[in-house]
């Protein structure tokens, strides 16, 4: 069954699959099913974005659509950078901008408890809506540590894994990540409607 993700993260891409294709799903990026738009993500919270996204997409096509928005929630800046973590240190901003402002708004803290949350918005061809959330807690560390993953991976200490999730491999972040969490949870929602 083909989805097509409302996304043009490779990296996300890359997570989705990951986790979806042993589930039966073939899921496409929005450029291979030759949808080419932008969508300016206005919602406040996460599960409203990735509707946002996966409505613009829907609207395209007669497929499946999957849509996620995720991003950074840190208790010491009252939850940012949360829907902005993209966008957080400005338009067209590194990986490593991303990650020094952080790490300079969190100079002195003590408090370093951080979580990561993914909202995935599922639509159905007959414009049904199905939305599933996932999280992890850990923690920010001081210094950047590991060369895998992406965006905020290398400050980011899972509680679970015992390590920052650039310095997991693939296996071990979809093990509790908040994307994989995310698609699980729709997934069950899923498996007694398709």
């Amino acid at each position: 069954m083909k989805i097509i993700a409302a996304t043009k993260n490779k990296n996300k891409i890359r997570e989705i699959h990951k986790i979806f294709s042993p589930l039966g799903f073939d899921v496409i990026t929005q450029s291979e099913a030759g949808i080419d738009i932008d969508v300016e993500e206005t919602g406040n919270t996460f599960e409203k974005n990735a509707l946002i996204k996966a409505r613009a997409v829907a609207m395209l096509c007669d497929d499946y659509v999957l849509s996620d928005d995720s991003g950074l929630c840190i208790d010491a800046l009252g939850g940012k950078p949360g829907v902005y973590s993209a966008r957080y240190a400005g338009d067209g901003a590194s990986d490593s901008d991303k990650i020094n402002k952080v790490l300079s708004e969190l100079d002195g803290e003590q408090n370093r408890r951080a979580r990561f949350v993914s909202s995935m918005a599922f639509i159905f061809p007959d414009g049904t809506e199905i939305t599933a959330r996932g999280e992890v807690i850990g923690r920010i560390l001081s210094e950047p540590r590991g060369e895998n993953g992406f965006g905020y991976d290398p400050i980011f200490f899972s509680d679970e894994l015992g390590k920052t999730f650039a310095e997991a491999t693939m296996e071990e972040k979809n093990s509790v990540s908040h994307r994989s969490r995310a698609l699980l949870a729709l997934y069950n929602k899923l498996e007694n409607s398709i």
